[in-house]
């Protein structure tokens, strides 16, 4: 099976096999809106620098229909870095589900409560597909071998959004994060600085929330 996107990989990460999602779906949106942009970033198609974010090669289609809306806002509206993330962010989730349910990487199951609503979950077809998924950031930390920047990416969206016991590695919880971080801090600049944004935005939303 051919590597999913980097975002595919953060919604299989974030929801237990039944389809539940195991945070928030706002923040879980900034997330998946903000590792589009980092594949984007890694693959060389955008350039982001001091917050500020721009088409670095000429526009072509990466056949991922969250990436490419996200590529076109950018060679649209060049400039804040956080401006795509927030507005990609916005149907961010159902994107990415519905492409995983057209992949067969998730069902979609009805059932019905009491035998009279109906409800949906998205389950996945294949176990073997979250463990893919979460692969490079467990071997990141476990450190069999040196990070390469897509699983330096994973690990900061990962340690942003809390999904460290999802990686179910033997370490505390503190220890584990503490360690992403570091990655973090050692991959690519790039990475740093879209992690960092994600985690504001994701604090910012949070706080919007009680007020």
């Amino acid at each position: 099976m051919n590597r999913l996107p980097l975002h595919q990989d953060l919604y299989l990460i974030a929801h237990d096999q039944s389809g539940k999602p195991l945070i928030h779906q706002s923040s879980m949106a900034l997330g998946l809106a903000g590792a589009a942009l980092l594949d984007l970033a890694l693959d060389g198609r955008v350039a982001v620098a001091r917050g500020r974010v721009a088409i670095s090669d000429p526009v072509v289609p990466t056949g991922d229909p969250l990436t490419d809306d996200l590529l076109a806002l950018v060679a649209g509206e060049p400039g804040d870095v956080r401006s795509p993330i927030k507005k990609v962010a916005e149907r961010a989730y159902d994107r990415t589900r519905e492409d995983l349910v057209a992949a067969g990487v998730l069902l979609r199951v009805t059932k019905r409560v009491m035998g009279v609503l109906p409800t949906t979950r998205y389950q996945l077809a294949d176990v073997a597909s979250v463990v893919r998924a979460s692969s490079g950031a467990r071997s990141a930390v476990e450190g069999w071998k040196k990070p390469d920047a897509r699983g330096a990416a994973l690990c900061g969206l990962v340690s942003v959004l809390r999904l460290e016991a999802e990686l179910y590695l033997d370490l505390p919880s503190s220890e584990l994060v503490g360690r992403m971080r570091e990655i973090v801090r050692d991959g690519p600049r790039v990475v740093g600085e879209l992690v960092a944004v994600v985690d504001t935005l994701v604090a910012e939303a949070a706080i919007a929330v009680y007020r």
